[in-house]
Formats: structure tokens, sequence, C-alpha cells
């Protein structure tokens, strides 16, 4: 297998290479070409944009990144730490405060299962009950499922379905709320997502054509950021 030397960090702001051992980027270059010959027999051309002849000229562009730089590089991405890995964030010095979070998603179910739902004539049973159970339960399920998510207290959990006959559709919205260091946009962002999740379970043995969409966060409150709204 071809063993990859070159790191390549990428900044909406700026461009950074840095290799693995060395900042010499002329020796990764060699070091690149010469596995490139051991697989295929033959060095690659001199002229193309990995021959020795652009090697100068693609180094005069380039701005180096050592190690301890990459946490800068990435452009405030907090679960990425010092060495490039990741890391779930320390909240210990952050203050308890009120936080609150809704989300929305939307379930396009067709005329003919959307009637179906409205009846309440699938085999499954009470199709919005269920959703909103699991949607519930889903919240607070949020640390087991996304890795570097905080283990938090929910004080609130909430998770509305409703019929839109516009668009045959079940528009969902879930609030999640706490008194905590750290925010819980995922609890309700996750609530809605397995509430959605769970409609198209219950329906999809009447239609394969289900899609779920618009998955979103529509506002936040509290914490240090303060609050949010979509519609700002």
């Amino acid at each position: 297998m071809l063993t990859r030397r070159l790191l390549v960090n990428f900044c909406p702001s700026k461009r950074c290479f840095s290799t693995k051992n060395t900042y010499d980027l002329s020796s990764s270059i060699a070091e690149f070409n010469k596995e490139l010959e051991d697989i295929f027999g033959e060095p690659p051309s001199s002229s193309g944009p990995l021959g020795s002849s652009s090697s100068a000229g693609v180094a005069q562009d380039i701005q180096y990144s050592s190690p301890d730089e990459v946490s800068e590089n990435v452009c405030g991405l907090t679960h990425i730490g010092k060495q490039g890995k990741a890391q779930m964030v320390d909240v210990s010095p952050k203050e308890n405060t009120k936080r609150t979070a809704i989300a929305s998603c939307k379930v396009l179910l067709g005329k003919k299962v959307f009637e179906l739902v409205s009846a309440n004539q699938l085999a499954k049973g009470d199709v919005l009950s269920v959703a909103k159970i699991a949607g519930i339960t889903g919240a607070k399920q949020t640390s087991n499922l996304i890795p570097l998510c905080h283990n938090i207290s929910l004080s609130h959990v909430n998770v509305d379905l409703g019929l839109n006959h516009s668009d045959y559709s079940v528009d969902i919205q879930g609030e999640a709320s706490t008194t905590g260091k750290t925010g819980v946009e995922m609890e309700a962002m996750t609530a809605v997502t397995i509430a959605g999740l769970t409609v198209y379970d219950m329906c999809k043995a009447a239609s394969k054509h289900i899609e779920m969409s618009n998955v979103r966060l529509q506002r936040k409150s509290g914490g240090k950021s303060g609050d949010w709204s979509r519609d700002e």
C-alpha cells in the first residue's frame, strides 16, 4: 500500500503543508517519487507536478506549520487539539448557565402514505406518537451516539410532530434544555433526527420513496456565544 508522507492542512485563509518528520519539502517529494517508482517501475516525469524541476517553484509558494501550530490552522474547530487529533473539549472552566436549543426536520411521505398516517391505518400503529417518544429517547442518548458529545443532564426535552397537507409531509420540531457548562444543540438535533427515522421505519412498508430532509438547528440560547436564531 502506498504510504502518503505529506500531511496537508487546509484553511480558508491560507494553504499550509507540513511533513511528518521534517520541514524539507524537496526531500519529502523525493521520497514520494521513490515510492511511485517502486510501485510503477518508473519515476514520474520531471516536468510533472511532483517532478524535480517543479519542486523549487512549489516550495516557494508553501507556508509550513509545525505540529504545535495545527490547532490554529483548523480555523476554530474546538474538537481538534494542538496535534491535530480529535479531542473532547474540556468545559470545566465554564460557568453553569441555562441553555436551550430548538431543531427541526421534515419527512416527505407522499400522498398515499400521508393519507394512511392521517387515518392511523398503518400496520405498526400510531406513527406520530411512537416517533415522539423515540425522539425524546434519542435526545437522552446523544452522548452515546456522537463520540465527542458530553454526557449532560437534560432538564427538558420535547418533540412535536405535525402533518403538513401542503406537501404531504411530517414537520418535526425538537427542543432540549439544560443548566450546565455546554450547549444542547446536538441533543435537539438528535431528537428530531431519531423522530424522523422512526417515522420512516413506521411507514417504510407502504413506500420506499419517503425522504427525510432539512435537519437543522433553528435557534439556541445561553452560553458564551449567547442567543442565535436562523432567522437573524
